[in-house]
């Protein structure tokens, strides 16, 4: 096909209802869902499940290694279908990190419109998935493709780790330190990008977060004081700290002061470039978050923002925490302390 039969596509946004992380099903519904499902036996080896919503499976194998799988797919947050594909790569193969995990392979998912994208678009994105694979020095070793009506593409990613080393959602402990490994605002980026709205500058910063790799994972996983990591998606950084709290039943408190944000995400909320799934995630979850402070209805946006790649949340002891930092740091991270973990209620409390 010519360029500019290419270039006379229609954008990748427009083609989809929602786009990146944003497009998971809510917290509540999902728990609807699930409530009351016949759950099969669960095998000694099975070490990590559903039980605590975590970042990925890990079975057993034998007493130094155990299997992280995980799988993520969505439909696009940008229009560039390169990007689109090193992002959702990128979100995929990160779950695999959250667990301390180092990824193996990758399995990618397909679904596209065939009738609707050239297949210089379609095998774009599949380029785009595979230059983010190389990135974490994995292969791309088969998949599945489909006829969709809306664009979908995602990786099953595997991968290793000494059972030693698995750091789950579910481990904080009292007197533990939070620490985020990346700033919040994509969802409010993707809004206003879907409206026209965001300049290159902003795009650019777009990028570069949601292709970064969460690859410190396995090396905080390894320090001594590393208690839970999770990473921040669809539900954003009010719902992954929920998950955090009730799977390890205790209160999480964030300094919403202390949490970064992405440059020029804070204006762009406020000018009405906010994501659905904000409102959706606040409806499910809001009854669970004590707001010690006067919360406006963009810092809500923002603390409910669907990530797409987003940032580790770590909870470490205090001692450990300039070791943490020195990890993020050394990997190009700009991480922050954000709160603390205490006794009490499962919970989330902003102040």
């Amino acid at each position: 096909m010519s360029d500019a039969a290419v270039s006379a596509e229609p954008r990748l946004t427009s083609l989809a209802h929602g786009g990146g992380c944003g497009c998971k099903i809510a917290p509540g519904v999902l728990s609807e869902i699930l409530r009351g499902r016949t759950m099969l036996p669960v095998p000694p080896e099975l070490l990590v499940g559903i039980e605590t919503a975590d970042d990925a499976a890990v079975y057993r194998l034998n007493d130094r290694q155990a299997v992280v799988a995980t799988t993520d797919f969505f439909m696009p947050i940008v229009d560039d279908p390169h990007d689109f594909g090193r992002i959702a790569a990128t979100n995929a193969i990160s779950d695999v990190y959250a667990m301390g995990g180092t990824p193996l392979f990758a399995l990618a998912l397909v679904g596209m419109p065939v009738n609707t994208l050239s297949t210089a678009t379609i095998g774009a994105i599949l380029d785009g998935g595979a230059a983010a694979c190389r990135a974490a020095g994995i292969p791309v070793a088969g998949g599945h493709t489909i006829d969709s009506v809306e664009p979908i593409y995602g990786l099953v990613a595997i991968g290793l780790v000494d059972p030693a080393d698995i750091r789950s959602n579910a481990g904080a402990r009292p007197g533990d330190v939070l620490v985020l490994g990346k700033p919040l605002g994509v969802g409010i980026f993707s809004a206003a990008l879907k409206k026209g709205a965001l300049d290159a500058a902003g795009y650019a910063r777009m990028i570069e977060t949601t292709t970064r790799l969460n690859t410190p994972g396995p090396d905080l996983a390894r320090l001594e004081g590393v208690h839970a990591m999770t990473d921040v998606t669809g539900f954003g950084l009010a719902g992954h700290a929920l998950e955090m709290a009730r799977g390890a039943g205790c209160r999480l408190h964030v300094d919403w002061s202390a949490v970064p944000l992405l440059e020029g995400a804070r204006d762009l909320a406020a000018a009405g470039f906010i994501t659905g799934a904000s409102g959706r995630n606040w409806a499910s979850y809001g009854r669970d978050v004590a707001l010690a402070r006067e919360m406006t209805a963009v810092d809500q946006a923002l603390l409910c923002d669907p990530q797409t790649s987003g940032g580790l949340l770590v909870a470490c002891a205090p001692s450990s925490v300039a070791g943490v930092l020195e990890v993020f740091r050394g990997q190009g991270f700009d991480a922050a302390v954000i709160g603390r973990v205490d006794e009490g209620e499962a919970g989330l409390s902003v102040a």
